[in-house]
């Protein structure tokens, strides 16, 4: 579920420099297709997967399409807290009845729809803020209601590159071929346990058939352990152009594993379309400890340079009580062997 930890972190504040991407709850980009602003946390990797099967039926080309699709993720967390990388894809096998000629006849056809290689980057982070700026320890109601600073979302941009097969009904290019996907990501964590991602896409952007689009998922947890969401994706490209309309809801079994439902429709019948889909993911979070992001532009600078100075006097007191000890210590030794000779 994309509502985790983050919509605690108000309650749970506590002096500290930066705010950790890791959660104690599972952090996925399900049960919805976009992807949320925040990665899975440094050391954990993660696994989403979902089947489907629907219905699709296009009145000019008169044929019904009984499909079954399997999409996955492979997601992991290294390096930084802000990056994870991923391994993302959808195969689909679609058993086609064409109703054309005298006599309908079947076909099937198999291949991926996508398979992409890329690496997600938060780039802001609003939260960060609002944990060091602190609660309201005067008012239970200012820290529970809706701040025009909540519209400000958690930034993220990935980078991925799509591996397209040779002779594949579902892409434009009929020889393989290699192009760039890029996503901006935006997130915003609302009080009432709303959570909506917006994604802006630019896909396989070299070749002859880019296509453009979004994907707005607005999701609200009914508590820790429930949540539905309500998703709407457009797209548009010369080969193919779709607004799919989706909804569902997800079940936290627990931390680590989440199992999820959803419907999808779209509104035109060239072809139209009806898709049900299950899915689950799991984590197997190797995460050590809580590592946090650090903070970035001026304020970072002021921060180190008054680290660097606190630490440097500090080294210097130390040098020279260390070196105050030897002074007296070596008086009080001559001190003892001048009486010693009197005795």
């Amino acid at each position: 579920m994309r509502i985790l930890r983050n919509l605690l972190f108000i309650a749970l504040l506590c002096p500290i420099s930066a705010v950790a991407q890791y959660t104690e709850m599972i952090n996925t980009n399900r049960p919805g297709v976009s992807q949320g602003a925040f990665s899975v946390g440094k050391n954990v990797l993660q696994f989403e997967t979902g089947f489907s099967l629907g219905k699709e039926k296009h009145n000019l080309l008169e044929t019904e399409t009984n499909a079954f699709a399997w999409d996955y993720s492979v997601r992991y967390g290294f390096f930084k807290e802000e990056l994870e990388i991923s391994l993302i894809g959808l195969f689909q096998s679609n058993k086609v009845t064409d109703s054309r000629g005298v006599n309908p006849f079947e076909f099937t056809e198999s291949n991926f729809r996508s398979n992409t290689i890329g690496a997600k980057y938060l780039v802001y982070d609003p939260y960060r803020k609002k944990v060091l700026e602190g609660p309201n320890l005067l008012s239970w109601k200012k820290n529970n209601k809706f701040q025009w600073s909540d519209l400000i979302p958690a930034v993220s941009v990935y980078a991925g590159a799509n591996f397209d097969f040779a002779d594949n009904p579902f892409t434009p290019e009929q020889e393989s071929s290699i192009s760039p996907k890029v996503v901006v990501s935006t997130q915003n964590n609302l009080i009432g346990g709303f959570v909506i991602v917006t994604n802006i896409i630019a896909d396989r952007i070299t070749t002859d058939f880019p296509s453009y689009g979004y994907i707005v998922t607005v999701t609200h947890a009914t508590n820790d352990y429930f949540s539905v969401f309500v998703e709407n994706q457009g797209f548009k490209s010369d080969f193919y152009a779709d607004n799919i309309l989706r909804g569902g809801a997800a079940a936290l079994i627990n931390e680590d594993f989440h199992v999820d439902l959803s419907l999808s429709i779209n509104f035109k019948d060239t072809p139209s379309l009806f898709y049900g889909r299950v899915g689950l993911a799991y984590r197997f979070d190797m995460h050590k400890e809580d590592e946090f992001i650090e903070e970035k532009g001026k304020a970072a600078r002021e921060a180190k340079r008054a680290e660097k100075e606190k630490n440097r006097a500090l080294k210097k007191k130390k040098k020279e009580t260390k070196k105050n000890k030897k002074r007296k210590d070596s008086f009080e030794l001559e001190d003892d062997g001048g009486a010693g000779g009197l005795n």
